[in-house]
């Protein structure tokens, strides 16, 4: 099962006693995927159209608990398709008020987007990306679930895609608060280890970066030496550097791959790291020198 599908199976099971809260969630998924009309007697008709089963499962449920009346199901199943579409119908005044759901109280509002979710959202592998959506057929509808998502402390935004609105958060940590805001418990709880785990995978990654950064410098900087120390041996040999440096151009062409430490402790008479560092970088400066000369020998 998808991670979207494993939030909509918790959110179908979530279950309150408090009215106002069911009809808000029912208002959200109403406004989704329903829609009110007449029959030919002029009575109220309200209808849900839906291909997730979870969605007319809690449609069902909802109508039940908030006004108890009865409920007709038509199910289909789709020519040469292993899937099903559920229509769900249901007469009397009473359903004005979902039309007319007030969503004002915090846990009205936590209902609704969950209602929202329910009918018309959808979210990405979290293995692979961080993105929730919640796709809905009207711009109006659009900005006011922005609007109640943010009332959170999310940044919700919209996007169009072709004719529908669609409202998306595209960060890890508020696509947790949001789960925590419609109060899918579990479906947070296994978002945070994918979370924990990718954020430990990309620490330990940087820190392999850059010690392979570093280490692929200080090769850099040995071949470079290397390449200093035998350019001076060969054009006027070492019997000409004074003994401090004569010493350092030896010991590195005998240990190629040691570090500037060891290297250090491996001379006649030992220094430090930066002693070591100080004797190369003029020995580097010799080098130059000897072959900007014949560069210019050679011009002339």
């Amino acid at each position: 099962m998808s991670f979207s599908g494993k939030i909509k199976e918790e959110l179908a099971e979530h279950s309150t006693d408090a009215r106002h809260c069911n009809l808000a969630e029912l208002s959200a998924i109403v406004q989704m995927c329903g829609h009110f009309s007449e029959d030919f007697k002029g009575r109220i008709t309200l209808q849900v159209d839906t291909e997730n089963y979870p969605v007319a499962r809690k449609c069902f449920t909802l109508m039940r608990k908030t006004f108890n009346i009865k409920t007709d199901i038509v199910i289909r199943r789709h020519a040469g398709k292993d899937n099903w579409s559920y229509h769900l119908f249901w007469r009397g005044e009473e359903l004005l008020a979902v039309k007319n759901a007030d969503v004002q109280a915090v846990c009205c509002k936590r209902a609704y987007i969950r209602g929202a979710f329910l009918a018309a959202g959808s979210m990405s592998d979290p293995t692979k990306s961080y993105h929730l959506e919640i796709v809905c057929a009207q711009e109006e509808r659009a900005e006011y679930l922005k609007t109640l998502m943010n009332s959170f402390g999310t940044d919700a935004k919209i996007v169009q895609r072709k004719r529908m609105h669609v409202v998306y958060l595209k960060e890890g940590s508020q696509i947790v608060d949001m789960l925590n805001v419609m109060e899918a418990h579990v479906a947070l709880l296994e978002l945070e280890n994918v979370r924990i785990l990718k954020e430990m995978r990309n620490a330990v990654n940087r820190k392999v970066n850059c010690e392979t950064a570093n280490i692929n410098k200080t090769v850099s900087a040995a071949v470079r030496q290397m390449e200093d120390i035998a350019y001076i041996r060969d054009t006027i040999g070492f019997d000409e550097l004074p003994d401090g440096l004569k010493d350092v151009a030896l010991t590195r062409l005998a240990y190629p791959d040691a570090a500037l430490k060891e290297l250090g402790s491996l001379l006649r008479e030992p220094v430090g790291k930066s002693g070591v560092n100080h004797r190369l970088r003029k020995l580097s400066e010799i080098a130059n020198k000897l072959r900007e000369n014949k560069e210019e020998q050679h011009y002339d």
